[in-house]
C-alpha cells in the first residue's frame, strides 16, 4: 500500500482568546482575588492527558486552580503550570466499603479547606464520590461551590455485558441521579447517547451540557504522509484492556495473515493494573511474538505510531466518552475501524463525509473485512483521512473545548453569585 502524502488543505480553527473574568461578580476565596477552580481527578496522568488544556485556559482566564488528584509520576507537571496540587490516597476502582468512605471524607476535608467557588468533578468515580464529600462540606450552604460534572463515559458501567456490570448498574443509576443531578450541578456528557441516559435517569435535561471529547491539539497532531512498503500496518492506541478490543484486534489480524493477507498490528499503550479488565505485560509479550503483532508499551509521543501505521483501530466492547486516540489519529489524517457503539460513533463520520467504518462489537469478522475493504483501497484511505481531519478541526480542537467548558464556568458563578 503506497500512497502520496496526505494533503488536507483547509485552515485549522486557531483559539479565539475570550474575555477575562474581571467583570463577573463572584465571591472571592482565594487570596489573590481570583476565583478558585478545583479539579477533582483520580489519577495525575489523567488530568494531564484529558483536562491539562481546559485547566490552563481558566488559569489564563483569571481562576486560582487546585488540582486534587492520587500523584505519581505528574505531580511535578501540574505543580508547573502554576497550579496547587492536593494528593489524594485513592485509586480509580477496588477501594472497598472502607477505603470509599476515608476517600470522601478526605475530599470533604479537602472542601472544607479550599473552599473553591467552583468544583469540577472529571469522571465518574470523582463525580459519585465529590458529589457526596459535597454535601458533607457544606450542608446544603448558601455559599457551597457550584459543581460541574464531567461523565466522561458511561462505559462498561452501563453497557458491559459482566454479571458484575448488570447487577451494579441500577444501584450506579440511583447514585448518579443523587449526585451528578443534585443541587442544581451542571452536568457534561461527551455525546448524545450519554446525555439521553442521564436524563432517563431522571437528571434534568437542562442542567445537561454537550462538550465534544477533552480536546485535540491541532498543532501538535498535523496530517501525516501514509507510510509506504508492501505490508499494511493498523495501530490500536490505548490502555491495554480487553474492553477496548485488544484481542479482538489480535484475532482479526490472525485471520486476516492465515488468509495471506499482508497486514500487521502495533498495540502502543500500557498495561492498567487498576484495572480488572487489564491484559498483563506477560500476555501482551506472548502476542507480541506472534507472526504480524508488535505491542510497544507506553508511547509519549503518538505520532510516531501514526507514521507508522495507515489505519487506525479501536474495537471497544463499551460506550465510551469520545476515544481521544482516535481523535488524535483522525487529527493525523488516518481513517478509523472502531466498534458501532457511543462514543466511538462520534469520531466517525457517515455519507459522502465518512471518516471510516463501524462494525459490531465483538464481530472479528467484521472488523477483519473492514481492514480488508480499506487496505485494498488507499484512495478511499485518503479521503476518510481527509475527512477525519475536518471533523477534529470543526468539531473537537483542545480550542473548542477550552471555550465551551469556559462558558459553563462562567455560567456556573453567576448563578450562584445570584443565589447568595
Amino acid at each position: 500500500m503506497l500512497l502520496a502524502p496526505i494533503r488536507c488543505d483547509r485552515e485549522v480553527a486557531l483559539y479565539d482568546p475570550i474575555r477575562r473574568l474581571d467583570s463577573l461578580p463572584y465571591s472571592v476565596r482565594d487570596g489573590s482575588g481570583r476565583p478558585k477552580l478545583l479539579f477533582l481527578v483520580t489519577e495525575d496522568w489523567y488530568f494531564c492527558s484529558h483536562r491539562l488544556p481546559v485547566a490552563r485556559a481558566a488559569r489564563d482566564d483569571g481562576f486560582a486552580v487546585v488540582v486534587a488528584t492520587r500523584v505519581r509520576s505528574h505531580g511535578a507537571k501540574i505543580a508547573d503550570e502554576g497550579f496547587s496540587v492536593r494528593p489524594l490516597a485513592w485509586r480509580r476502582s477496588g477501594d472497598g466499603v472502607v477505603g470509599a468512605a476515608r476517600a470522601i471524607a478526605a475530599i470533604a476535608r479537602l472542601y472544607r479547606a479550599e473552599r473553591p467557588d467552583i468544583l469540577h468533578h472529571v469522571a465518574l468515580k470523582p463525580v459519585l464520590f465529590g458529589g457526596v464529600a459535597r454535601a458533607l462540606a457544606f450542608r446544603g450552604a448558601a455559599d457551597a461551590p457550584a459543581a460541574i460534572d464531567s461523565v466522561m463515559g458511561l462505559g462498561s458501567g452501563f453497557s458491559a455485558s459482566r454479571m458484575a456490570s448488570r447487577l451494579l448498574r441500577p444501584v450506579l443509576g440511583l447514585a448518579l441521579r443523587a449526585t451528578a443531578g443534585h443541587g442544581g450541578n451542571r452536568v457534561i456528557v461527551q455525546n448524545p447517547e450519554d446525555g439521553t441516559a442521564l436524563a432517563a435517569l431522571g437528571i434534568d435535561r437542562q442542567r445537561i451540557a454537550l462538550i465534544r471529547g477533552s480536546g485535540v491539539d491541532l498543532r501538535h497532531f498535523m496530517p501525516l504522509p501514509m507510510p509506504g512498503g508492501d505490508k499494511v500496518t493498523i495501530a490500536l492506541v490505548s490502555r491495554m484492556l480487553k474492553e477496548k478490543g485488544v484481542l479482538d484486534a489480535v484475532a482479526a489480524i490472525r485471520l486476516l495473515r492465515a488468509r495471506g493477507r499482508p497486514v500487521e498490528l502495533v498495540l502502543a499503550g500500557p498495561t492498567d493494573t487498576d484495572n480488572p479488565g487489564s491484559l498483563s505485560a506477560q500476555s501482551l509479550s506472548a502476542l507480541s511474538a506472534e507472526p504480524g503483532v508488535t505491542w510497544l508499551g507506553a508511547i509519549d509521543d503518538v505520532r510516531e505510531v501514526w507514521r507508522r501505521a495507515a489505519i487506525a483501530v479501536l474495537p471497544s466492547t463499551y460506550g465510551e466518552g469520545v476515544p481521544k486516540a482516535l481523535l488524535e489519529a483522525a487529527a493525523c489524517a488516518r481513517p478509523i475501524i472502531a466498534s458501532d457503539v457511543p462514543g466511538c460513533r462520534e469520531a466517525v463520520l457517515g455519507g459522502k463525509s465518512e471518516s471510516g467504518i463501524l462494525v459490531p462489537p465483538g464481530d472479528v469478522g467484521a472488523l477483519a473485512d473492514a481492514i480488508t475493504a480499506l487496505a485494498a483501497d488507499p484512495a478511499r484511505c485518503q479521503i476518510m483521512g481527509c475527512n477525519g481531519r475536518a471533523l477534529v478541526e470543526a468539531h473537537f480542537a483542545e480550542e473548542t473545548v477550552a471555550h465551551e467548558t469556559l462558558a459553563l464556568y462562567r455560567a456556573a458563578l453567576a448563578e450562584r453569585t445570584a443565589l447568595q
